[in-house]
């Protein structure tokens, strides 16, 4: 067992966890915070993306006890109170969902890719190719692409 400190979504939380523990494991397990999904286990879906320190990463792929010290965001620490992230937003005014499951990593995949490549640097091209690592079962991708880049355009 070790203990885990890190800020998620701007709280500091704590927790003794096993070694083995996965940031995602802990961050539902431990903290609730369900909107991390968890669809593969083996990095292949992207539905489980957070920030760690500001990048995205699969958090699949991360042990809780290597996220220590570090700052956490998941889908739950985007919106500001009521007020939606213009990311969120925009998935909502272009329909960039469907059933809902890969839309938390989308989005979380999204923001990381704004933030990276500018609003007025980003066209189509980038965003597929950005978006490989995540997996949409329902949707075909237009309307995800869409909701991207009007998002990019309101954060230019």
């Amino acid at each position: 067992m070790s203990t885990v400190k890190m800020t998620v979504n701007g709280k500091e939380v704590s927790a003794d966890v096993e070694d083995r523990t996965l940031l995602s494991a802990y961050l539902r397990e431990n903290l609730n915070l369900t909107g991390t999904h968890i669809g593969c286990d083996t990095s292949q879906c992207g539905a489980c993306v957070i920030h760690v320190d500001g990048k995205a990463v699969k958090s699949c792929t991360m042990l809780a006890i290597q996220a220590s010290g570090s700052e956490v965001t998941t889908i739950e620490g985007l919106a500001n109170g009521g007020d939606l992230h213009p990311v969120q937003t925009a998935f909502k005014e272009n329909h960039g969902l469907q059933c809902g499951f890969c839309t938390p990593g989308m989005i979380m995949s999204a923001v990381d890719m704004i933030n990276r490549h500018g609003g007025a640097n980003l066209d189509e091209k980038t965003i597929r190719q950005e978006l490989e690592g995540n997996i949409c079962r329902c949707t075909g991708y237009h309307n995800i692409v869409r909701s991207i880049e009007a998002a990019a355009k309101v954060m230019a």
